[in-house]
Parts: C-alpha cells; structure tokens; sequence
C-alpha cells in the first residue's frame, strides 16, 4: 500500500491546479478507538512524510495522547492532523485538522487562521467534495471506497465511480473504507493524491 501509495502522490504532483499537492502525504492513518486502540504503536512504523489523523471523539486523555503521537511525528517526519477539534490542534501545535463532512465549511476559516495548516475534509459522495473544495479544504477523503468494518461506513462506491469523482471534484482526493494492500492496487489509475486507512496500518 506504501508503494501504491507513493505512486499516486507522484502522478498527483504533475498534474496541475491540484491545491496543496505536492506538500500532502501520500498515507493517511486514521486512528479509531476500537480499531486502533495503540495508534502509537502504528506510528512508529510509518514511513517518512505520511500523516496521523487523530480522532478522539471527546476521550479524557485527548490532549496527553494528542501530544505523545505529536512526539512521534516529529522525530519520524510525519504529520498529525487532529480530527474535528482545531482547539486541540492549535493548543499542541499539529500541523493541521481533518474536518468530518458537517464540518468541511469552516476550512477557510481555518486556513486563514493558520496559513501553515493542512486542512482536509471527509465526502461521502461528489457534491461533499466539491463543497469541500468550495470551502478551502486542501483534500477530500472519500469513503467508503470498498466494504469497511466502520460504523458509519456507507455502501462502497468502488474503484469507476471514485475515479469519476476524482476527476469532477476539483481537489486532491484520498481513498479511504476497505483500503488495504490488497484493494490499494486497484486505485493505482483512480487519479488519486493518496490513500487512507484505520486497519491497514495495525501492528
């Protein structure tokens, strides 16, 4: 999945007006409570230039967990981005957020706010996307892409449907829902800026 990713970032980097796409990551690690209940652990296997997204989803020891995984990041050259909590993010000095779909409407402001930050949004279908672009966002991350054990995870769209958005969503685009060594290579040709899982990336 690293080299599938890696790939996508560089075909991403040549094609122009892509906002943002030479400086994104090409791996995103979404971290998830149940899923992931380590992300440290995850973390210190990443490779150089990939991203944490850590989601706390109001837990007690956010702040503390937020900071040890930014530790990591920094003596690994990852990223972290906090999910859904720019408070959170600007008090530990992250590099950036990741805003859920509700939310995708406040990336200008944000971006404003913290020039440096990396501001991506979740899209559960095309007009999210392009909202998401609309609103400043530097990335959508769609999903799900394929069958995913989330929760929340809709019906998969599958590789045709997610390259068609890509092309009409006006932004770098992530993949994300079932992605793993396996189904990554069916992305290689989606027009991709890079790949996202929970899963995948477990110890």
């Amino acid at each position: 999945m690293r080299r599938t990713a890696a790939l996508l970032k560089r075909r991403a980097a040549r094609r122009k007006g892509l906002r943002g796409g030479r400086r994104l990551p090409a791996l995103l690690f979404f971290t998830d409570p149940a899923r992931t209940p380590d992300p440290e652990a995850i973390a210190l296997t990443l490779p150089a230039g990939a991203a944490i997204v850590f989601r706390s989803f109001g837990a007690a020891d956010a702040d503390a967990r937020a900071r040890r995984l930014l530790a990591i990041a920094r003596t690994r050259r990852l990223k972290l981005l906090i999910g859904a909590d720019a408070a959170l993010a600007g008090r530990i000095g992250a590099d950036g957020v990741h805003l859920p779909e509700r939310l995708a409407p406040r990336a200008r402001a944000l971006k404003t706010a913290h020039p440096g930050w990396i501001v991506t949004a979740a899209a559960h279908s095309l007009r999210a996307a392009r909202a998401a672009h609309a609103a400043g966002a530097d990335a959508a991350v769609v999903s799900a892409v394929f069958a995913s054990r989330s929760p929340s995870a809709g019906p998969p769209i599958g590789p045709l449907r997610l390259a068609a958005l890509v092309r009409r969503a006006g932004l770098p685009v992530y993949a994300l829902g079932g992605v793993d060594e396996k189904t990554a290579r069916r992305l290689a040709d989606a027009g991709l800026v890079g790949l996202a899982a929970v899963e995948a990336f477990r110890t």
